[in-house]
C-alpha cells in the first residue's frame, strides 16, 4: 500500500523530499531510476512518473529544480542501470545453475512477456522497451542473458535512455504544472501508466487470435 500510495501521489511525496534534501534530490532521483532499471528484481518502481513529476517542479521556480541536470541524472542512471542489468543477465546465464535462488527473486511471468517481445521486436526492444513498465527492467537482463553482442546492446540502450528520459522530461516541464493535470495528478500517472502497457496487450492480443486461427 506505501508503494502505491508513493507512486500515485509522487508529486506530494517528491515536493517533501526536496524540502527535506535540497540538492541531494538529484542524487534521490538518480537511485530510484538506477535501482529500477539496473537491479531486475525491482522492476516496479515508478520511473515515467517520478521523471514526468520531477520536470513539472523544474518548471517551478519555487522548487530550485534544473532541468538540464534532471535530464542529464535521469538519462545516465537509465543507461548505466541498464548496463549493470545486462551484466547481471550474462552472469546469470553463465552461473545459473550454481545460483538457483537468484533466478527464485525474479518475477518469472514479467521475464517471460520481456522475453516474448524481444523475440518479436529484436534489438529495437531495448529502445521500444524502455517505454514499457517491467518490460524495461527485463529487456537488458535478457539481452544480456542471450550473449547479444555489447558493442550493439550499449548502442541501443544509450538511444533508448535519451529519448525515453527526454520525452517525459518534456512532457513533464511543459504540461505538469497546467492547473487540470496538478488537480488530477494521480489519475494522470494511471494513464501513464495504462499507455504504457498498451504494446503488450496488442502483442498478446494478436498471439491470442493467431493462435485461434491455428485451431480453426
Amino acid at each position: 500500500m506505501a508503494l502505491i500510495d508513493f507512486i500515485l501521489h509522487i508529486d506530494d511525496h517528491l515536493i517533501t523530499i526536496v524540502n527535506q534534501f535540497g540538492g541531494w534530490t538529484y542524487l534521490i532521483l538518480f537511485a530510484i531510476i538506477f535501482i529500477e532499471t539496473g537491479l531486475v528484481i525491482f522492476p516496479f518502481l515508478p520511473g515515467d512518473s517520478l521523471i514526468f513529476a520531477a520536470s513539472a517542479m523544474a518548471a517551478n521556480p519555487q522548487y530550485g529544480l534544473n532541468i538540464w541536470i534532471i535530464y542529464a541524472v535521469v538519462a545516465i542512471a537509465a543507461i548505466v542501470g541498464d548496463t549493470v542489468n545486462y551484466e547481471i543477465g550474462a552472469w546469470s546465464t553463465r552461473t545459473g545453475e550454481k545460483h538457483a535462488w537468484f533466478n527464485k527473486l525474479i518475477n518469472q511471468k514479467n521475464r517471460l512477456a520481456a522475453e516474448k517481445f524481444f523475440e518479436r521486436h529484436g534489438p529495437i526492444t531495448i529502445v521500444v522497451g524502455r517505454f514499457i513498465p517491467f518490460i524495461r527492467t527485463f529487456v537488458p537482463f535478457i539481452s544480456g542473458g542471450s550473449k547479444m553482442h555489447y558493442g550493439h546492446f550499449i548502442t541501443y540502450n544509450i538511444l533508448g535512455g535519451l529519448l525515453w528520459t527526454g520525452l517525459f522530461t518534456i512532457i513533464g516541464f511543459f504540461f505538469g504544472n497546467i492547473p487540470f493535470v496538478k488537480d488530477h495528478f494521480s489519475m494522470i500517472v494511471i494513464a501513464i501508466i495504462l499507455v504504457s502497457v498498451v504494446p503488450i496487450a496488442i502483442v498478446a492480443l494478436k498471439k491470442k487470435l493467431t493462435l485461434k486461427k491455428e485451431f480453426h
